[in-house]
């Protein structure tokens, strides 16, 4: 069976970092992506099973992104958690679209946690 797949679409590398430690801990396969450009092309290449998704980015904001990926059929089934630092930025649509919302700064067992749940059943 594959790993699942999650990318961590954080500008803040230390963060992007706790992440994807956290995620390999729970058997994910990791993809860090620092930018929204490059989140784009590679949701337009790839179909991973969760995003975690910070708001703010360089060159396209997570605003789009989120849009992009519920938006998108062949992305329905991707789980996705906004990450960001400024409430505001989160309320209305984001809450709405995203699966979870986190709310910086993101304690590790925060994370563990919400990664237990976000993990595809063993059935699928």
């Amino acid at each position: 069976m594959n790993k699942p797949v999650a990318f961590i679409i954080e500008d803040n590398e230390d963060l992007a970092a706790l992440f994807s430690e956290v995620l390999e801990s729970a058997d994910y396969e990791t993809e860090i992506i620092y930018d929204g450009q490059t989140a784009m092309s590679r949701l337009a290449q790839s179909t991973p099973d969760v995003i975690i998704l910070d708001m703010h980015l360089p060159h396209i904001d997570g605003r789009k992104i989120l849009d992009y990926v519920r938006a998108e059929p062949r992305l329905a089934e991707t789980r996705v958690v906004v990450a960001t630092a400024d409430p505001g930025s989160a309320a209305g649509r984001p809450t709405v679209q995203a699966n979870t919302v986190l709310i910086k700064p993101i304690r590790p067992q925060q994370l563990r946690h919400l990664v237990s749940r976000l993990r595809p059943s063993e059935e699928a």
